[in-house]
This record gives C-alpha cells, sequence and structure tokens, in this order.
C-alpha cells in the first residue's frame, strides 16, 4: 500500500469550500466551491484502505469506493473515473445529492474520533474532471440484438435501465408525461443542489448512445400498456410516486396551504425560464411570507431552502420528532440552519388559522415514546401545550405515494401491493403481466435516487435474462 494512503492520522477532514450563506440564499447556484485537486488527492489519501470496507457495504449500489479514492491519491484520475463509473449510471448526480453521511460516510471505519473520508465530494470531483477532460462518451454496444425495449418513466430508475439495456444492443424507447427528461431530477431537486446542466448533459449522451425519448406521452392517455406491450419485446414501469400524503385538522382547505411537489415544481420551473401562472400571481411564491415547511424528510429541506432564496419573510420547519430521528439529512439541516432556517422541532401541527387564506398555524409539543411499528419512536401530544405561529404560506412535505396504476394504465390484472406499490416477483423484477417489469419507487415506495439507479440497473439485468430465453426458446420453436 503506497505511503500516501492512510493519512487521517496526518490530515483533519476537509470538504470543498461553501459559499458564504449570505451570499448563497440570494440564488440558486450550487453551495460548494470545485475542490482543487491537491486538495481532493490529499482527502482522498485519508482512506485507511481497510479489510472490510462498511462505505461500500452501506452503498445502495456498492460502488469500489476505496479503489476509486486510492487512484485519486495517486492522480490516476481516468481510472478512478472508470472504476467509480463501472458501478453507478449517474456518478455525478450522486455524488451532489446522495445523503452520504447516512450511507458511505456515516458508516466510514474512521468516522469516530477521525472524521470520515470526504466521499462525495471526492466522487464529485472525479466526475467533474472526467467531464472537463472529454473521458465520457456516449456508449456505443458492440451489436444490436434486434430486439426493443419499452421505458415508461424518465426518473433516476428508468434512465438507469435504458443505458444498461441500450448497452446490451437494445433499442430503447422512453416515455415520460413531462416534457423533460429526470423526473424528480428535473422537477423536484433545487438547482442549489442539483443544476439541471448536469441533468441535461446526460440526456444527450443517452441520445447519441442511440436511447430514443418520447416527452409529453402519458401511457393510460395518450398510449396505452396493452399498445406499448404489442410494440416492445418488454416493458419496464419506473414512473415514481407522485400522489402526495395529506394531513387532516380544521382549516385545511384554506388558499395559502400548498403541496411540496406543485411548490418546487413551480419553482424549478421557473428557474429553466418558463412562465408559471401559479408563481406569477403569487400563489407559490416565498417572497415577502411566513412560511411554515411541515415534514422532516429531504423534500422538506429543498422547500426550506426554496423559500430562504425566494426572499420569505421568515421560514420555520415543523417536525414531529427532534433531530436525531428525523429521516432527511443532518447535513441538509446545518446547511438549511446557516441559511436563516428555523428548526421548530418535537412539534406537530392542530389546526390552520385563518378567514380565506391561512394566516397562522396552531401546533402542539410532542415527546417521543415507545418504537412504533418501524422501530422508530412515537411522537406522542403534550396535554395543554399549543401554541401559534404565524404562517401565510404553508407546505406540506409528508412524503408521496403511488397513484392507482392499474385503473390509470386500464390494466386490472396489474397487481399492486396493499401499499399501492407494485407488486413484483423480488428475483425477476416482473410483474403480474408477461414481460412486463417495474422498478425504483413505484416498486419500494418513495426512496433515494441511488436505490431506484440500483433498483433501474438490476431490472435491466433481469429483462435481458427473460428475453435472452424467450428468444431461445422462439427459435428452438421454429
Amino acid at each position: 500500500m503506497p505511503e500516501r494512503m492512510l493519512q487521517f492520522v496526518r490530515l483533519p477532514q476537509q470538504t470543498p469550500d461553501k459559499r458564504d450563506p449570505a451570499l448563497r440564499r440570494t440564488d440558486f447556484r450550487e453551495i460548494y466551491d470545485h475542490f482543487q485537486p491537491e486538495r481532493a488527492s490529499a482527502q482522498a489519501s485519508r482512506c485507511s484502505q481497510c479489510g472490510v470496507p462498511f462505505c461500500q457495504v452501506h452503498c445502495p449500489l456498492h460502488n469500489n469506493i476505496p479503489d476509486w479514492l486510492k487512484l485519486t491519491a495517486e492522480g490516476r484520475l481516468e481510472e478512478a473515473y472508470e472504476i467509480a463509473s463501472a458501478t453507478n449510471n449517474f456518478p455525478e448526480i450522486c455524488g451532489r445529492i446522495c445523503p452520504q453521511d447516512r450511507l458511505c460516510e456515516g458508516n466510514c471505519v474512521i468516522e469516530r474520533g477521525y472524521d470520515s473520508v470526504t466521499i462525495g465530494a471526492v466522487e464529485r470531483f472525479i466526475t467533474d474532471t472526467a467531464f472537463a477532460r472529454g473521458w465520457v462518451r456516449p456508449l456505443r454496444p458492440r451489436l444490436e440484438n434486434g430486439l426493443s425495449v419499452g421505458v415508461i418513466g424518465a426518473g433516476p430508475a428508468g434512465l438507469a435501465a435504458a443505458e444498461q439495456l441500450r448497452r446490451l444492443g437494445y433499442a430503447v424507447h422512453v416515455y415520460d408525461r413531462y416534457d423533460r427528461v429526470g423526473g424528480l431530477l428535473i422537477y423536484g431537486i433545487p438547482d442549489f443542489k442539483l443544476e439541471k446542466h448536469i441533468v441535461l448533459r446526460r440526456r444527450l449522451l443517452l441520445e447519441e448512445a442511440g436511447v430514443c425519448f418520447h416527452c409529453g406521452v402519458e401511457i393510460g392517455a395518450d398510449e396505452s400498456l396493452a399498445e406499448l406491450r404489442a410494440r416492445h419485446d418488454a416493458v419496464l414501469i419506473a414512473t415514481g410516486v407522485y400522489r402526495a400524503r395529506e394531513i387532516g385538522g380544521p382549516g385545511v382547505g384554506l388558499r395559502g396551504i400548498v403541496q411540496a411537489l406543485d411548490y418546487l415544481t413551480a419553482s424549478n420551473r421557473r428557474g429553466l425560464g418558463e412562465t408559471v401562472a401559479a408563481f406569477a400571481s403569487g400563489e407559490l411564491d416565498a417572497a415577502g411570507r411566513d412560511v411554515v415547511v411541515i415534514g422532516g424528510g429531504d423534500t422538506a429541506m429543498d422547500c426550506v431552502r426554496t423559500a430562504i432564496r425566494q426572499g420569505a419573510a421568515s421560514v420555520r420547519c415543523l417536525y414531529r420528532r427532534d433531530r436525531a430521528n428525523m429521516p432527511g439529512s443532518l447535513r441538509e439541516v446545518k446547511n438549511a440552519e446557516e441559511e436563516g432556517v428555523e428548526f421548530v422541532w418535537l412539534s406537530a401541527p392542530e389546526a390552520f388559522l385563518g378567514d380565506d387564506r391561512v394566516a397562522a398555524v396552531r401546533a402542539m409539543r410532542m415527546r417521543l415514546g415507545l418504537p412504533d411499528a418501524s422501530g422508530r419512536q412515537a411522537a406522542e401530544p403534550i396535554e395543554r401545550s399549543h401554541f401559534t405561529m404565524p404562517a401565510d404560506l404553508v407546505i406540506k412535505a409528508l412524503g408521496f405515494d403511488p397513484e392507482d396504476l392499474p385503473t390509470a394504465f386500464t390494466e386490472p390484472d396489474l397487481k399492486v401491493s396493499r401499499w399501492g406499490t407494485l407488486k413484483i416477483d423480488r428475483r425477476s423484477f416482473m410483474t403480474s403481466l408477461p414481460g412486463v417489469f417495474a422498478a425504483g419507487d413505484i416498486v419500494r415506495g418513495a426512496s433515494l435516487v441511488v436505490w431506484a439507479i440500483r433498483d433501474g440497473r438490476d431490472a435491466a439485468a433481469q429483462m435481458h435474462a427473460w428475453m435472452r430465453q424467450n428468444a431461445a426458446v422462439a427459435i428452438a420453436a421454429e
């Protein structure tokens, strides 16, 4: 092992410099500056090259993290990119938006006492360097196999599967109801975490590789699932989950109480240069308003930080558990606090006050009790602990559920689980319809982008095995 590794005993953890909060709250640019090559190499050298790399074990894609850290420390960046992209279709995206503090970095063996290796920042550095130096090129299948695949949904699961299948020589057609490729990568995640040109660059690479995109096509309305099944040798459903969870209580129907995805989509569309009616009218604009965001996940963090950048008078995040038990990234919480967001922990809304439009939220204090069915401590209300906070814009960020796909696709034989997600054979990824597969959030429920990529890759491998077997059976029957 070269002497340049194991430097965690000598070098402290350093991330790329963050822009000053007073500056970054005025725009939607990414908050981190680029790593300088010397600093990236030094930080990569902090890796202990341990025998059992828990960073790799706890990465959903099982990326070969110690290998590309070592190559980065040695200045062999092109090889590092080859290793990073071998297991991850979109390393430049994961390096920006993965909650590394809960996955790879949070399980680094040197984390206790010395702070973990800055894995996400180094991954971003490697891939940004690869794009800048022209090392990233469109894939070229060795030969066309004469079979075609239809992919419903141009989010991370669908795009990962499309790339894997195109690599194997399939004619791949991706159908999406939106006018741009990327799904929540485009419409849900703000630019300060993922600038949109990063996603659009990947679309161009896939198109150059021969993937055909059909945007603005809603399966079940513009075309039926039956038509896709007749047109293609196999179909993958990777639509994600978009139906927002609701909240009850008096006053919940007042104007000014909006869904997180509606709010983020309007902001992202405006950032893409579109005129959004609900934004132009002020319904989805936080400028000058007292904003309360309900929820504690990554979507809630995106909402509070977006509201800050829109010029809100105040921004509060109301969450029923404490900081240690929130599902979102603690790194995002820190970024939000730096930018001026106030977190109201152990609190839950009880009612929304106002005449025609919401003017305040009445909430009550909570305490953590015994673990619930998920293993997390249940939040219990504290009697006579009510309090009121001003709010003329309330954003509900409570998570997402699947739509009724059997009805939407007019396929009553498409079976779903009791949670409304598509039911699949866990080994083959096939649904109850022969030749129709499913992957991503529509199967596992709302989850991380990195899990969607993993599912898309695994589903593509199973689709390939099924189509190859079917082709062999057809040839044998002739």
